[in-house]
Protein backbone atom coordinates (compact mmCIF):
# COMPACT_ATOMS: atom_id res chain seq x y z
CA UNK A 1 0.00 0.00 0.00
CA UNK A 2 3.07 2.14 0.64
CA UNK A 3 4.03 2.26 -2.94
CA UNK A 4 0.68 3.99 -3.81
CA UNK A 5 2.00 7.17 -2.19
CA UNK A 6 5.49 6.89 -4.69
CA UNK A 7 3.58 5.50 -7.95
CA UNK A 8 0.65 8.49 -8.18
CA UNK A 9 3.26 11.36 -7.59
CA UNK A 10 5.05 9.78 -10.15
CA UNK A 11 2.25 9.24 -12.72
CA UNK A 12 1.29 12.56 -12.32
CA UNK A 13 5.10 14.05 -13.06
CA UNK A 14 5.05 11.92 -15.99
CA UNK A 15 1.87 13.08 -17.32
CA UNK A 16 2.78 16.44 -17.06
CA UNK A 17 6.16 15.58 -18.80
CA UNK A 18 4.03 14.50 -21.69
CA UNK A 19 1.82 17.30 -21.95
CA UNK A 20 4.71 19.90 -21.95
CA UNK A 21 6.19 17.55 -24.88
CA UNK A 22 2.79 17.36 -26.71
CA UNK A 23 2.15 21.15 -26.80
CA UNK A 24 6.34 22.01 -27.26
CA UNK A 25 5.99 19.70 -30.86
CA UNK A 26 2.38 21.79 -31.31
CA UNK A 27 4.16 24.86 -30.89
CA UNK A 28 7.07 23.84 -33.46
CA UNK A 29 4.82 23.09 -36.41
CA UNK A 30 5.50 19.23 -35.85
CA UNK A 31 1.67 18.56 -36.88
CA UNK A 32 1.21 21.63 -39.20
CA UNK A 33 1.14 19.69 -42.20
CA UNK A 34 0.15 15.45 -42.08
CA UNK A 35 -0.74 15.03 -45.61
CA UNK A 36 2.64 16.00 -47.89
CA UNK A 37 4.92 13.38 -46.18
CA UNK A 38 2.26 10.92 -46.88
CA UNK A 39 1.54 11.83 -50.42
CA UNK A 40 5.59 12.65 -51.04
CA UNK A 41 6.42 8.53 -50.87
CA UNK A 42 4.37 8.35 -54.08
CA UNK A 43 6.54 10.28 -56.17
CA UNK A 44 9.04 8.91 -58.06
CA UNK A 45 13.06 10.08 -57.12
CA UNK A 46 13.77 9.86 -61.51
CA UNK A 47 13.98 13.91 -61.66
CA UNK A 48 16.19 14.15 -59.31
CA UNK A 49 19.34 12.34 -60.74
CA UNK A 50 18.81 9.69 -58.95
CA UNK A 51 22.05 7.24 -59.16
CA UNK A 52 19.96 4.44 -60.55
CA UNK A 53 19.31 6.48 -63.56
CA UNK A 54 22.42 6.68 -65.27
CA UNK A 55 23.53 7.90 -68.99
CA UNK A 56 26.29 4.77 -69.04
CA UNK A 57 24.72 1.92 -70.50
CA UNK A 58 25.73 -2.22 -69.83
CA UNK A 59 27.88 -1.86 -73.32
CA UNK A 60 29.86 1.21 -72.82
CA UNK A 61 30.97 0.26 -69.38
CA UNK A 62 32.38 -2.93 -71.02
CA UNK A 63 34.41 -1.38 -73.48
CA UNK A 64 35.56 0.87 -70.90
CA UNK A 65 36.62 -1.73 -68.63
CA UNK A 66 37.71 -3.97 -71.82
CA UNK A 67 35.99 -7.20 -70.85
CA UNK A 68 34.39 -9.39 -73.47
CA UNK A 69 30.67 -8.87 -74.59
Amino acid sequence: MDIIYVLVPLSIVLIGIATLVFFWAVRSGQFDDMDSPAHKILFDDDEHGSPSTSTTTATDQQKKTGTPE
